[in-house]
């Protein structure tokens, strides 16, 4: 019998995302497991072809970013009163979503990630079923997906 230990939970703090940890949620409670909460920002551009941040702007912007995804992070396991009865980790990583989720599955020796298959609409219903189609590809271990 499958029973997880180490569970990954990637998170853009949507409605979505917020079924897929309420399902892992449930996971580790029923198999006493750890849960990575993962978040991943997109690097701010210091300089492009129009403009240049100067460097203690820049630093000022990218810690405006990781305090804005912690307080959100804060606010999103606030949701879930369980959610104080089991071990979080909470990691925010900067880059690729993909390959920032994987790295994070082979650093915590994650094994079951669990995600929302997609977002309902538009663009980004478009880049979350990629995201977790390449997760589902690429991925270790398996692969629960949540919709919402």
């Amino acid at each position: 019998m499958f029973a997880p230990k180490r569970i990954l939970v990637p998170t853009d703090f949507s409605s979505n995302a917020d079924e897929a940890l309420k399902q892992a949620l449930e996971l580790a409670m029923q198999y006493n497991a750890k849960v990575y909460l993962l978040h991943v920002t997109t690097p701010v551009k210091q300089f492009t072809v129009d403009y240049a941040f100067d460097t203690p702007t820049y630093q000022e912007i990218e810690n405006q970013n990781l305090l804005q995804a912690q307080n959100m992070m804060q606010t999103e396991l606030k949701k879930f009163p369980e959610s104080e009865k089991i071990e979080i980790i909470r990691d925010i990583r900067e880059g690729e979503p993909v390959e920032e989720i994987l790295k994070e599955q082979d650093e915590k020796g994650v094994d079951l990630i669990v995600m929302p298959s997609h977002s309902k609409t538009g663009f980004l219903k478009r880049v979350m079923g990629v995201i977790s189609e390449k997760v589902m590809e690429e991925a270790k271990s398996p692969v629960l997906f949540v919709h919402h």
